[in-house]
């Protein structure tokens, strides 16, 4: 054979070999794109956190320290200390924030700078989230329980802050160190931020409210019997009410304002009747002559059947109860939330209210 006929056969053999490699066009591969879509669900827990409209903040929706939570999606969430977790109602609150961020709203607040975080960086995990409620109305504050070993706000203190937004109330849910100590001195400091910027926030500081479950029962006490200015928060009037959730506190002072109570008499942990001691003589001690307790019985285990069941308190001092069921079976429901105990104590204004 020729060179040149040899030198042509390799050519194109060597261009039929090339094609047997080749590939058809691909289409370019897809990417994650950014949360923008409304949360279900299913969603991933860790999808939620990093969501990007959160920014770095989205991490302490859920509890800081791992150790207290579990599950991998939203249904699955489960916290330390609770049960009956309702996942439609996580995913409503998830839902209302991404809502509210992507609309330009800001639904987070640091309560310390970045110097004072940097010197005690703890307080890099904590802040308020803000569930704004009519522009010009009071505010509340929620605290979340968690044995002040960490802060079950999903359960706790988001769903009453989202609750409180609906009737008109700007509604802040307080991320705390934990500790007794450190989370009321988170407290104060966060009321200290909210009076300090009120007119940003648009909120009336005129009668605030404290709530708080378990340990956040305790610190909206606290700073109820003591004030901002014991936890340095310097010198701020006091709340107008504090509503308490399943506490077994005992002490009070006579200067505590009107203050209501509820607990579950089947709650394993917080004893109904060191409660009802409490509020009893609180009331003995102001001997006020319009002063009244209100008993009912209603759901039982209380911190276990909160998510359905919501008995609210307004933050002016005019109480307002409804019930819904408990979650479960008609059987399951009798058997959990069997009895309950609901008490008020605080002084009368003529209109039925409460003085401030």
């Amino acid at each position: 054979m020729k060179l040149g006929c040899f030198s042509a056969l390799l050519f194109c053999t060597a261009l039929l070999l090339s094609g047997c490699g080749a590939r058809e066009p691909q289409e370019p591969a897809e990417t994650t794109p950014p949360q923008t879509a409304a949360f279900t669900k299913e969603s991933k827990i860790k999808d939620v956190k990093n969501a990007p409209m959160f920014g770095s903040y989205g991490r302490l929706l859920f509890p800081v320290e791992d150790a207290y939570y579990s599950g991998d999606t939203l249904e699955e969430l489960g916290l330390t200390y609770y049960s009956h977790i309702d996942p439609d109602e996580t995913v409503e609150i998830v839902n209302t924030l991404r809502e509210r961020a992507a609309d330009g709203q800001t639904i987070f607040y640091d309560i310390y700078t970045d110097v004072e975080k940097a010197a005690d960086p703890p307080k890099a995990d904590t802040g308020l989230f803000f569930f704004k409620g009519t522009p010009g109305e009071k505010f509340a504050v929620c605290n979340a329980g968690g044995a002040f070993a960490y802060v079950g706000a999903m359960q706790d203190s988001f769903p009453h802050a989202l609750e409180l937004s609906k009737k008109g109330y700007n509604a802040f849910a307080l991320i705390y160190r934990p500790g007794a100590q450190t989370a009321c001195e988170d407290l104060a400091r966060a009321i200290r931020f909210i009076f300090d910027h009120a007119d940003e926030l648009e909120v009336d500081t005129d009668c605030y409210s404290l709530w708080g479950g378990s340990a956040g029962a305790r610190m909206a006490a606290w700073l109820g019997s003591y004030g901002a200015e014991a936890f340095g928060g310097g010198d701020l009037p006091r709340p107008g009410a504090v509503i308490m959730q399943y506490t077994g506190l005992s002490e009070y002072s006579e200067s505590d304002p009107p203050t209501y109570a509820c607990v579950g008499d089947r709650d394993g942990i917080a004893n109904w009747r060191v409660m009802q001691a409490r509020l009893e003589a609180m009331q003995q001690s102001r001997r006020l002559a319009d002063e009244k307790a209100i008993v009912a019985h209603h759901c039982g285990s209380s911190r276990h059947c909160r998510r359905r069941r919501i008995h609210t308190a307004s933050p002016d001092g005019r109480f307002a109860y409804r019930h819904r069921p408990c979650p479960g079976t008609r059987g399951q429901r009798k058997q959990q939330c069997a009895g309950g105990l609901f008490l008020l104590v605080g002084k009368r204004s003529a209109d039925g209210g409460l003085d401030c």
